[in-house]
């Protein structure tokens, strides 16, 4: 991402889109059980109730002994399709607009337009990405309701087709303002954090370009996001898996999600499901960003070379 704008200008912006789709895919392909129980965490004790989950450690235990093994893998083909949409678009727009910003002499741009592209990025990939993300969500989350009231997709792909049939075409993007707030909020400290610690680390003299630098950089950049984009990424998960009963709908919007959990839950519970979020969220963005990098390096060292 750091490099110059003459080596930037090897790769053809649609690559750089196609790259980073096949990054987050390749990354969601390990942390996917992360995810359900990150959703399941932030979903236990809705409305003040009786918590499912004492911890995410507890969480994992219940799902293992009541669903088995595989069902850490419920929402998978969901998982791959927000990939496929939502990170093509964010890390293609994101690293075009790097390049466009770059200074001539191949110096990165400043912290705040770093910050600045990853919260552009983060809109862009957000709404198209969004009925992929409503889909994830209420198939990750299916497992934790009784028999008689769960969705039961059998994929993705059902799963948008029942929601379409079922509901309406606009459930599809039900959620889209916190899921863009929140892909602000995860882009503007992600993309940044990550280019910024970089760009330290390799200052320090202590690290070179490579695997061990990324690595570094990235779980950096996975505890930033995790603090700052938690409370609204709740907020986006209860919206998404809320049911309307007679025409009236759980919640009216992000901030009524998060005013109901500060009084009937506490502060604390905007940031449950922490351990599974930053575990999660650590791997695959150093998944993300090591497969993307290798897969520039593998473009630059051979593609060029026919």
């Amino acid at each position: 991402i750091m490099a110059s704008k003459e080596e930037k200008k090897e790769i053809p912006n649609y690559l750089k889109f196609v790259f980073g789709g096949l990054a987050g895919m390749g990354a969601t392909c390990f942390v996917q059980p992360l995810d359900l129980l990150k959703n399941r965490m932030q979903l236990s004790g809705i409305g003040g109730g009786a918590k499912e989950y004492k911890t995410s450690f507890h969480a994992f235990k219940a799902v293992l002994q009541k669903e088995g093994f595989f069902a850490f893998y419920n929402g998978l083909s969901a998982g791959l399709l927000r990939q496929a949409t939502y990170t093509t678009s964010r890390l293609g727009v994101y690293t075009v607009l790097f390049s466009k910003f770059s200074s001539d002499d191949g110096a990165p741009p400043s912290f705040l337009i770093k910050a600045l592209c990853g919260m552009a990025a983060g809109v862009v990939g957000a709404f198209v990405g969004t009925p992929a993300e409503v889909a994830l969500v209420r198939m990750t989350s299916d497992g934790r309701l009784p028999v008689d009231q769960r969705r039961n997709y059998s994929s993705v792909f059902n799963a948008l087709f029942r929601i379409v049939k079922e509901e309406s075409v606009v459930t599809l993007w039900r959620g889209a303002i916190p899921t863009m707030g929140r892909a602000m909020v995860v882009n503007a400290a992600q993309l940044a954090s990550y280019s910024q610690a970089k760009e330290i680390l390799t200052n320090s003299g202590y690290y070179q370009e490579g695997i061990f630098l990324h690595f570094s950089a990235s779980m950096i950049s996975g505890f930033v996001t995790t603090v700052a984009s938690m409370p609204v990424d709740i907020a986006k998960t209860r919206i998404q898996n809320m049911k309307v009963i007679d025409g009236k709908p759980e919640f009216t919007g992000s901030l009524d999600v998060i005013m109901k959990i500060l009084r009937k839950e506490g502060i604390f519970a905007l940031w449950k499901g922490f351990t599974p979020y930053y575990a999660r969220l650590g791997p695959h963005t150093v998944l993300t960003f090591i497969f993307l990098e290798q897969l520039n390096h593998a473009y630059k060292t051979n593609a060029l070379k026919l």
